[in-house]
């Protein structure tokens, strides 16, 4: 993803306004329900500066008054938040076997939801799909009322960092797709941005975006499915997805752990996706692509699947002390639908890592993976926390 930088003189007066409101915007979606003078002390900003962009903010649409704060001694102060009826924000996950679109808030709260079949196998009938998918959803639900600020896509597989460009998606059989070109042929004209990148990245970026004032240093969200993969996400000033280079930063499923093993979709031998991942479950157990995983599991005898969960979730152990090693997030967040496998996945992979994850450094905080059991909307979400993100970044006027 790519953003233009703001040719004008730091000295300009517009500029100097536009970076002010979004100093506000950003406070509050960090804090909110602040008044007027604790903005003023949490941006630095005096308090006439503040006063008047949240009026010009607060006729815009973009923040809403609350109740006045009780507090002892001076005038109490409104409290202000982001607003909640004015702006929508739509993300969509372009899974293996599903297609998920969310609309939410700029705070990340749920307006409307859609899961259902991906039909077609090429990323032509997925975009014929997904367009009269985001359609629907805009049309229903009082939507159509709010302005739209832009569409974030999450894919299964790395996008390139300064272009977006799928370059791969093992699980799918897609090679070097450019799914916005795709998606605009089959969309009429809609306001705002439109942006993509991988699920696992966007997973992560949004629980520590929405997270408020409890977001961590950094956030790593390992997604458990069909496939197995990673996002890395650093909370700065404008929060940072770890791409690398060539958009594969996070493609754990792909790392090597037996040279020797099993074929990987990807074409290589022993990857970490033999050993943990939905696809490779399924060819142990002889479960069909059509059987929900973790009830086809269940109704199996437990002596014949205990066994393969258990290594399973020894390689995902293994997968979680490497990162952990590598990376070394402040907060390590696992979803994806192999969680609802539940403690016969979970429990080997928790107990691994953390019997092993402080042997190079015993004084360490133990980190305590939080486990995600409904995370089926947690990439969309994060696609349409990028699509806030984004907008902020490069905030221009009121709209």
């Amino acid at each position: 993803m790519t953003c233009s930088s703001d040719p004008r003189p730091a000295g300009d007066l517009n500029s100097l306004k536009q970076r002010n409101r979004l100093a506000i915007l950003d406070a509050l979606r960090r804090r909110p329900n602040m008044s007027r003078t604790e903005l003023a002390r949490e941006t630095g900003l005096t308090k006439v500066t503040v006063g008047s962009a949240v009026t010009t903010l607060l006729d815009s649409g973009w923040l809403e008054e609350g109740a006045l704060q009780r507090r002892r001694g001076g005038r109490p102060g409104r409290e202000l938040s982001l607003n909640e009826h004015h702006h929508l924000l739509l993300g969509v996950e372009v899974g293996v076997d599903e297609l998920r679109l969310l609309a939410c808030t700029l705070s990340g709260a749920t307006l409307a939801q859609c899961c259902l079949p991906r039909t077609g196998t090429t990323p032509e009938d997925a975009a014929r799909q997904l367009a009269h998918e985001l359609m629907a959803l805009l049309a229903g639900d009082g939507l159509d009322a709010r302005r739209l600020l832009g569409v974030g896509v999450a894919l299964p597989g790395p996008v390139m960092p300064n272009e977006p460009l799928l370059g791969l998606a093992p699980n799918l059989g897609w090679h070097r797709v450019r799914f916005l070109a795709l998606l605009a042929h089959h969309l009429p004209p809609l306001p705002g941005l439109r942006l993509m990148d991988n699920e696992s990245s966007l997973a992560a970026f949004g629980e520590l975006y929405f997270a408020h004032d409890r977001a961590p240093d950094s956030l790593l969200f390992v997604s458990a499915d069909i496939g197995i993969g990673s996002g890395l996400v650093e909370n700065a000033a404008s929060p940072r997805i770890i791409r690398g280079v060539h958009g594969l930063a996070g493609e754990i499923g792909h790392t090597l752990l037996d040279p020797e093993g099993t074929l990987c979709h990807c074409g290589n031998y022993g990857c970490a996706e033999t050993l943990v991942s939905g696809w490779r479950l399924r060819q142990q157990l002889g479960i069909g692509d059509d059987a929900d995983l973790a009830t086809a599991v269940a109704a199996l005898p437990a002596e014949r699947t205990a066994p393969v969960l258990a290594r399973a979730g020894r390689a995902l152990g293994m997968l979680l002390h490497n990162l952990h090693h590598t990376l070394n997030p402040a907060e390590i967040v696992i979803g994806g639908t192999l969680t609802a496998l539940g403690p016969a996945f979970l429990t080997p992979a928790l107990t691994a890592f953390e019997r092993t994850q402080r042997r190079l450094l015993p004084e360490a905080a133990l980190i305590i993976p939080r486990v995600l059991t409904q995370s089926r909307l947690t990439p969309a979400r994060g696609a349409a926390a990028l699509v806030m993100a984004t907008v902020l970044t490069t905030f221009d006027a009121p709209r």
